[in-house]
């Protein structure tokens, strides 16, 4: 049973609604004197030698913050700067202290390094970004800069990460679902009370495109008065391109238009992705949720293709990394994967001019990016 449906079953009995309440005043606690060792110098920040923009949030999963990372690469390496991405490898099964390096053409299995930074690497490789993976990304910095010169280092879903110093920021805020029912975990999915935005110099409204103008209107009110100095701009998470699993062929989405398809996912908000789909015009007839970061085995996909018959199935690159190394003999139909880039539609000017100034402050890169790609 997932964690989301035992706190589901949780919240149906007034005994289980006070053992979340409780457990939530404890983590609050916990989060508090965290934060105040912080403020007060208890407990140091260190510095990485280089630029570092944190890309992250306030709540569990949902905020897109992987394209968001990987926008905030493409923006930099576009101006020549040399850039590195600092993960800590969720969902990377084989736990080491030792640091993962991806670099351009890399070959490495996703289970060596995480699904999300093997996701990046897919949509990065030939521009130049190493992706450093490891718990201890205080150490990874020094390595990004020691061996691979970084002048900005961009610390992938880092809001929480104080141990590292960093010179921007970024937080992103999913405007359909912004603050995880307004309770930290594990009652809510708040990570942090709301103040803690107050830290952010940039904050991002992503999916603004699902939200009613009302709604958006009166979350961007509140978000100014929590954080009145914060840059807020705002995005979209827009498909780009199907992908033909066994072959590597790239599809528009108009290849599918009309036609009921299957979807499978594991994700933070797996109805985002499933909508996405629908408002470009395919019909979602089947539909598969795991939870996020699930690793698939052959007995699901074996009940998958029986349900799913003729039909194509529409997946992530998150979960693709997932699937079980017999999976073509398992799904026989066609199976796509939905690549998906984050479209800044308000604010795009003050996105690439905060990167690039701190960027300047840093000093540029001599070596130029081999492509351009979305996220």
């Amino acid at each position: 049973m997932t964690w989301q449906a035992r706190r589901a079953g949780l919240l149906k009995t007034t005994g289980g609604r006070v053992l979340l309440w409780l457990l939530s005043i404890g983590y609050g606690g916990a989060v508090m004197a965290r934060g105040l060792c912080y403020d007060l110098g208890l407990l140091r920040s260190r510095k990485a030698g280089a630029k570092v923009v944190c890309i992250g949030n306030l709540t569990t999963g949902g905020t897109g913050k992987t394209p968001a990372t990987v926008l905030a690469a493409q923006t930099l390496r576009r101006s020549n700067h040399a850039v590195a991405i600092l993960s800590r490898g969720y969902g990377r099964p084989q736990r080491s202290p030792a640091i993962c390096v991806i670099n351009d053409n890399s070959a490495l299995d996703w289970q060596q390094c995480g699904d999300e930074p093997w996701m990046m690497h897919q949509i990065l490789n030939g521009q130049g970004v190493p992706i450093l993976v490891a718990s201890d990304r205080v150490r990874a910095a020094a390595q990004a800069v020691t061996f691979f010169n970084s002048r900005v280092l961009i610390l992938d879903d880092g809001f929480q990460h104080r141990r590292l110093q960093r010179d921007l920021d970024v937080v992103l805020i999913n405007a359909a679902d912004p603050f995880g029912g307004r309770r930290l975990l594990p009652m809510g999915n708040l990570r942090e009370p709301l103040r803690a935005l107050r830290r952010a110099g940039l904050i991002m409204l992503t999916h603004v495109d699902q939200v009613p103008d009302a709604a958006l209107a009166a979350l961007r009110e509140e978000i100014i008065r929590i954080n009145p100095r914060a840059p807020l701009i705002e995005a979209v998470h827009r498909p780009d391109f199907l992908l033909e699993a066994n072959t590597g062929r790239r599809f528009p989405l108009a290849h599918l238009a009309g036609h009921p398809v299957g979807t499978l996912s594991g994700l933070g908000a797996p109805e985002q992705f499933e909508s996405c789909l629908e408002r470009n015009g395919l019909t979602v007839a089947q539909r598969w949720r795991y939870p996020d970061h699930h690793r698939y085995d052959s007995a699901e996909f074996g009940s998958i293709s029986h349900l799913l018959g003729a039909l194509p199935l529409i997946t992530t690159y998150k979960d693709l990394v997932r699937f079980p190394p017999d999976w073509r003999q398992a799904l026989s139909g066609q199976v796509f994967v939905l690549s998906i880039k984050l479209d800044i539609i308000k604010g795009a000017e003050v996105w690439n001019e905060t990167l690039l100034r701190l960027a300047g402050a840093a000093g540029s890169s001599s070596g130029s990016p081999t492509g351009v790609a979305e996220a």
